[in-house]
Parts: structure tokens; sequence; C-alpha cells
């Protein structure tokens, strides 16, 4: 997701080091030291605009989050968004690729990864793209507790039956799958800006929660 270009973003954005960490290699394993706490972290990758991950935030007081966003005119939206809700003490932002969350995270760092609605890249050639293969699989694994967990949602059926496949053969546990999550929202679902779009034109969002299985 791109927004039109903000001029005045990367200026904003190094003004605000409290919330988008700037040097964030530095905390890999020690994440303690930026929340002051050892409470489960959990991430967003492609937080987007940030208002699912600042609902996280406020409604889990006792759970860190983390969004992850590359795109300086996306993620700055999520700045003010966060400053708006008073910069809640167990958020922060981090503006990188999520490609490359093992140069932030060491194994165990991270509880959850959440992925919202992510860029389902539907030609054959460019699966490797999707944050459900098996490479972010990999990924996520290397970062995440023994049995991390990752929590999907997305609006097109395609990517999902995808992630479904991709997750199974990774010998992962589903633990709760949803085709239609809001004929039977839980009361606990915080909606993201694309999840609140799509489903007021009356589009099914699918989600599901997936576990690593220790190998024996």
């Amino acid at each position: 997701m791109r927004l039109r270009n903000k001029p005045w973003a990367e200026e904003f954005i190094t003004s605000h080091p409290e919330v988008i960490i700037p040097n964030p290699e530095e905390y890999k394993g020690n994440w303690q030291r930026i929340f002051g706490n050892d409470h489960p972290i959990h991430i967003e990758v492609g937080t987007g605009k940030g208002q699912f991950v600042t609902g996280m935030a406020l409604a889990n007081p006792d759970i860190n989050y983390i969004g992850i966003e590359l795109y300086t005119s996306v993620i700055v939206v999520a700045l003010e968004k966060v400053i708006e809700a008073n910069t809640p003490p167990n958020l922060r932002l981090l503006k990188v690729n999520g490609a490359d969350l093992d140069k932030y995270f060491a194994k165990g760092d991270v509880s959850r990864v959440y992925l919202n609605f992510s860029d389902p890249w539907p030609k054959t050639r460019h699966a490797k793209r999707r944050l459900t293969h098996e490479g972010f699989l990999k990924l996520y694994e290397s970062i995440l507790i023994d049995e991390g967990e990752i929590h999907f949602k997305t609006d097109n059926r395609g990517l999902f039956e995808y992630s479904l496949v991709s997750m199974s053969e990774y010998r992962m546990l589903l633990k709760y799958v949803s085709l239609d999550l809001h004929a039977n929202m839980p009361e606990d679902n915080i909606m993201t800006e694309y999840e609140e779009k799509f489903s007021a034109k009356g589009q099914p969002i699918y989600r599901l929660e997936s576990q690593f299985v220790a190998q024996k």
C-alpha cells in the first residue's frame, strides 16, 4: 500500500524516535530495553495505517506490540494514529522491510505474528513474495518462541487457500479457520482499515490462526 508523497514525512518520523525506533537492530534479543518489561511481543508485518496495531495495544496493555511498515508515506499515517492515541507505552513502530525480520529479532523475541490483508501477489511467478510462502514461514519461525503463532486475515480467497496449503505443508497446526469472520464476529476482533472497507461491501473476510509445532 502506497500513499501520496508527503514531503514532511521523513522529518516528522525522525522527530518521534520514541515511537518509530531509529536503530532497531541494536535491540535484537533484548527488546525489554525498549518496553521496560518482559511482556510478550506481538508484531504486525505490513501494519499499514496502524489502525489494527494501535487498537490491539490499547485493548491489551499486558502485551507489547510492534508494527512493521516499509513505506514512509504509509508509516507516517500510523505514527499520527499512535500519537492521537496518546502513544501507548506498549506500542512501537519499525520502518523496515518485513523480509529482514531476523536482522531485528532473535529466536524467541516474538510470541505472535499478525498478517493482515497482505498483497496477494496472484501471479505464480511471484509466489515467493507472498507473506505466507514457505520462505517467510521459515523466517517467522526463526524469531518466534517455540509453538509461536501466526494470525492471518484477508479478503482474497485465492491467497487464503494458498496460505492454508502452505502452512499445512510446513506442518503447522491450524488452530482456527473462518471463511466468513464477520458472520460470527468475535467480540475481541480489531478491524483494519481494509477490513472495514471490504466488509462494508459485503465481501467475506477470511481468517486463520496457525501454530508452529516443535519438530521431534
